[in-house]
């Protein structure tokens, strides 16, 4: 049975994961992590996609991008899959795969949950207790969403831009995202969701992308069809 094409619409930002081979490890040392920032740099540049949010896990990776065109995300992965993998086989002289397959993507409702997903990227290393607090991990867009720190590969996003019209206010704001009391329940959503690729939002939300797109965007109903009435036989047909 051929694979679902991916929800993609332009302009509406898309959740991207890429998970190493075998939850194997795709960052060896600080240099890989650099290379995998300037890859990713030329091919959102390259594709005409925003990057607004990342974290470099040391076995997968976090995105939060919004593309111009259909496809363009698509494209972006690949290239920059293919260009890091060869990167990572020329220096550590090894050979195959370094990717779990497909990458996971879903599409986000900016009114709900655009700056969860902003969260819920940048508390990745909170979460898997590598440091204390978002700012303590080097390798995320934290420092640059909360603190300004110049980052050529980072775009706002205009929900972000929305927080407040001053530079300061915008981030003290975005940093109060963060002491509020993780939601576990918003965590399994973003994460049954983004593995689903469903579209993550409101009920209105996937019904948008459902009629535009022509196919389901959330999970299935669940129960058994409605069974209809069928009339009575006519004796005739009885015999």
């Amino acid at each position: 049975m051929p694979r679902q094409p991916r929800l993609d619409m332009p302009g509406m930002p898309q959740h991207v994961v890429q998970r190493g081979n075998d939850r194997q490890p795709c960052f060896f040392t600080e240099i890989d992590h650099v290379r995998y920032l300037d890859e990713l740099r030329d091919a959102s540049a390259m594709h005409s996609c925003a990057v607004h949010a990342y974290v470099l896990m040391t076995n997968h990776v976090h995105l939060l991008l919004t593309a111009e065109r259909t496809g363009a995300i698509a494209r972006l992965m690949q290239s920059l899959g293919r260009r890091y993998v060869r990167y990572i086989n020329d220096r550590y002289h090894r050979t195959g795969t370094l990717w779990e397959g497909r990458y996971k993507a879903c599409l986000i409702d900016t009114d709900s949950y655009l700056l969860r997903c902003y969260r819920y990227i940048e508390r990745n290393p909170v979460r898997a207790g590598m440091v204390a607090t978002p700012g303590d991990y080097r390798w995320s867009s934290f420092a640059a969403n909360a603190y300004g720190r110049p980052d050529p590969l980072v775009r706002p996003h205009q929900e972000y831009l929305a927080l407040a019209r001053d530079p300061d206010e915008r981030r003290s704001a975005y940093r109060a995202l963060f002491d509020q009391p993780t939601d576990t329940g918003e965590i399994e959503t973003i994460r049954l969701t983004l593995q689903r690729q469903h579209a993550l939002g409101s009920a209105h939300f996937r019904n948008l992308i459902e009629t535009q797109l022509a196919r389901r965007a959330g999970p299935a109903k669940i129960g058994r069809p409605r069974k209809t009435s069928l009339p009575s036989p006519s004796p005739e047909s009885a015999l």
